[in-house]
């Protein structure tokens, strides 16, 4: 995991459940003499995600709607903390001020995990997308119950699933950054198939054939083409608005999605791409990152928008 990731140790659950005492009933001994909960529980890890987020995060409301993604929090983490660092490296290696740093999330989810981290980790402000009606509420309905995230964060429905960028950004509106996890599944079938192997590894016998790990409705964990055509798509209306955003990223779980994404990058002529690995414990996904941004343009951003 990334150096300045919270997470790097184990979880320390006396910790969590003092600040989280919805957590003990969850938390008990595993057959490797270490406290865990059920992770095929989804209530003990709706309940891990709410200790986390309260204890690191100072997130005192946190909840999503049955169903919905409840995502791994050091994950997410470490995407926050690679994408300051990809910042650092365009400013001298110094990170631009946070107050001063836009960012949008590209399916932002009824969880707004990502923001929630870059807010209290680098002090961020964030737009947030995503095309389905109930996440948008679900990410505002936790912005108005921690009322510091009320200035920080800006929920953005996206009422067409062709359009990325389109309808949220205006034309003469610029963010530093933009991110995404795209669902990397190409179908339903290949959802629930990583499902199983993920019950697998997890030594979970039971049949948890029809559910999905961790939650997910299936725009958040699959769509036509997998992963490499939705970023495919993304760096295609990202070069509409090339000079919008200094850096253009998601996170790619597919090595085998990287030729692809490679080639869509050469046919929209990105002036620079980067490709950011990230590894937690065993899982290795990988970060894209591009601009459309000449080292004039670059130089003027710095100057306008990162100067103290």
């Amino acid at each position: 995991m990334h150096p300045r990731n919270r997470h790097r140790e184990q979880y320390d659950f006396p910790a969590l459940i003092k600040s989280c005492p919805q957590l003990e009933p969850f938390v008990s001994i595993n057959k490797y003499n270490n406290e865990s909960i059920d992770f095929s529980n989804a209530d003990a890890v709706k309940t891990l995600n709410k200790a986390l987020l309260k204890h690191f995060y100072g997130i005192e409301n946190w909840d999503i709607p049955d169903n919905y993604l409840c995502p791994p929090i050091p994950g997410r983490a470490d995407y926050i903390h690679y994408l300051a660092d990809l910042l650092s490296s365009s400013n001298k290696n110094i990170l631009p001020p946070g107050k001063a740093i836009r960012v949008l999330d590209i399916g932002i989810g009824a969880n707004a995990v990502y923001p929630i981290i870059g807010n209290r980790e680098y002090g961020w402000q964030f737009i947030g997308s995503d095309i389905d009606p109930v996440a948008i509420r679900s990410a505002k309905a936790i912005i108005s119950s921690n009322h510091f995230l009320t200035e920080a964060l800006e929920c953005r429905l996206q009422r067409n699933p062709a359009a990325i960028f389109k309808d949220i950004l205006r034309s003469d509106e610029v963010v530093d950054l933009s991110m995404c996890n795209p669902p990397f599944h190409a179908s339903l079938a290949e959802a629930r198939a990583g499902t199983r192997r993920k019950w697998k590894n997890l030594g979970i016998k039971k049949n948890k054939s029809t559910s999905l790990n961790f939650g997910g409705k299936s725009t958040e964990l699959w769509c036509e083409g997998g992963e490499e055509a939705f970023v495919g798509k993304m760096i295609e209306q990202s070069a509409q608005l090339s000079s919008n955003c200094f850096w253009h990223s998601a996170l790619l779980s597919k090595k085998i999605s990287l030729p692809g994404i490679y080639r869509s990058l050469e046919r929209a002529s990105a002036f620079e791409v980067k490709t950011i690995p990230m590894t937690q414990g065993n899982k290795v996904s990988r970060i894209i990152a591009w601009t459309f941004l000449n080292e004039n343009q670059q130089k003027d951003w710095r100057k306008k928008r990162w100067t103290n």
